[in-house]
């Protein structure tokens, strides 16, 4: 009973009634079954004290009032009483069968998109269906599945389901996850979850182990990383560092701004940042010359790529698969309930943290215990 009123309460964030009285007394309806009400205590737990917060007042309805003819007067009543209008969000009904188009490919990849869409299931509140999507996929074959299932919901993960989810039908929504980014003409107005680490926590992790960093170095390829050295400068900017990013074409031209930042670094203060950009971070050749070059002149390397640690960068920001999976669950249920959901492509916020113990005692760095306990993944392994 107490889950269930857990996600009812949780539900509720949609099905809230406000309104303003003149007074600016904020009244809140929590909706819920009379068979939830048990248990008062518990229902007031859950209600996290807010009933105590000055100037709001929590109206308690069960499903039985909103039968009852005097509901909408009351509604109407208190709406006049504000001098405004009320939003009733529709909720508790049924959002419809959610699909999710996932990459047909094998390990360790596999096991990543499995991990999400088990997060979906779980925060969804509706009937979840996956469809695996090899490379030649047929776009009828899908489009006549989902209208077969009835579903005017799906969540696009990897490169491939993004690709078959925007031939899709424009009627059907679309949130997407577990790419880096995207072309413009694949966004179609809506929201794609990146999993290019927010700079914002990159940088305040940073902060947090090595504080005396002032000027952070990226190398970038515009077409892939641009929107998120946009974040990134504001990001440095609330965290006082100056950010140098410096684009690239291509490999060759990356590397030749590599070696002028190591010639012009200082340990004292400099830092580099290796995003996840095809076109200017080279497992075979860059990874190797920019690691060479960190530990020898003291210069802290960060990445936003959780192998880059096991072979010797400080620390990484890396997903947090399941969370990530929940948090496209919730923009999804968002997008079909008709509420506002936000566009482009957005960085990661579920992240896991991986630190390199060996690299830190090199350039001096001890993290405290509280911040060890912050870490998701060490290197070397223990």
């Amino acid at each position: 009973m107490i889950s269930r009123l857990f996600r009812f309460l949780l539900a509720c964030a949609l099905a809230a009634v406000s309104f303003q009285s003149r007074a600016e007394t904020t009244r809140i309806a929590v909706i819920y079954a009379e068979a939830d009400d048990s248990s008062p205590s518990v229902f007031a737990g859950l209600l996290g004290g807010i009933e105590e917060t000055p100037n709001l007042e929590v109206i308690r309805l069960t499903l039985k009032d909103l039968e009852d003819p005097r509901f909408s007067q009351l509604l109407l009543a208190a709406s006049l009483r504000g001098g405004g209008g009320i939003r009733l969000a529709a909720a508790g009904g049924s959002i419809g069968p959610i699909a999710v188009l996932y990459p047909d490919i094998g390990e360790p990849y596999r096991s990543v998109f499995s991990k999400i869409i088990e997060g979906i299931e779980e925060n969804a509140q509706a009937k979840v269906t996956s469809y695996a999507v090899g490379s030649n996929f047929n776009v009828q074959t899908i489009s006549e599945e989902l209208k077969r299932q009835d579903i005017r919901i799906v969540i696009a993960l990897g490169r491939n389901g993004l690709k078959a989810a925007s031939a899709l039908d424009r009627e059907i929504g679309i949130i997407a996850g577990g790419v880096i980014s995207a072309p413009e003409n694949d966004l179609r107005g809506g929201a794609i979850l990146s999993l290019a680490p927010d700079p914002a926590l990159l940088f305040a992790r940073l902060k947090t182990l090595a504080p005396k960093i002032q000027r952070v170095f990226v190398v970038f390829e515009p077409r892939q990383n641009g929107w998120l050295i946009k974040l990134a400068k504001e990001a440095a900017r609330n965290h006082s560092i100056e950010l140098v990013a410096q684009e690239a074409g291509d490999l060759k031209s990356a590397l030749g701004i590599y070696q002028s930042i190591f010639l012009s670094a200082d340990a004292r203060r400099d830092a580099l940042w290796l995003p996840q950009d095809s076109a200017t971070v080279d497992e075979s050749l860059v990874l190797p010359l920019v690691l060479q070059e960190s530990w020898g002149k003291g210069i802290p390397v960060f990445s936003s790529n959780v192998s880059h640690v096991k072979r010797g960068a400080l620390f990484a920001l890396y997903p947090n698969n399941m969370e990530l999976g929940r948090a496209l669950a919730a923009s999804a249920v968002g997008l079909a309930s008709g509420n506002p959901v936000a566009r482009g492509v957005l960085p990661l916020r579920d992240v896991l943290t991986a630190f390199n113990t060996r690299t830190a005692s090199h350039l001096g760095l001890a993290p405290s215990i509280a911040q060890q306990k912050g870490f998701d993944l060490l290197f070397p392994e223990q």
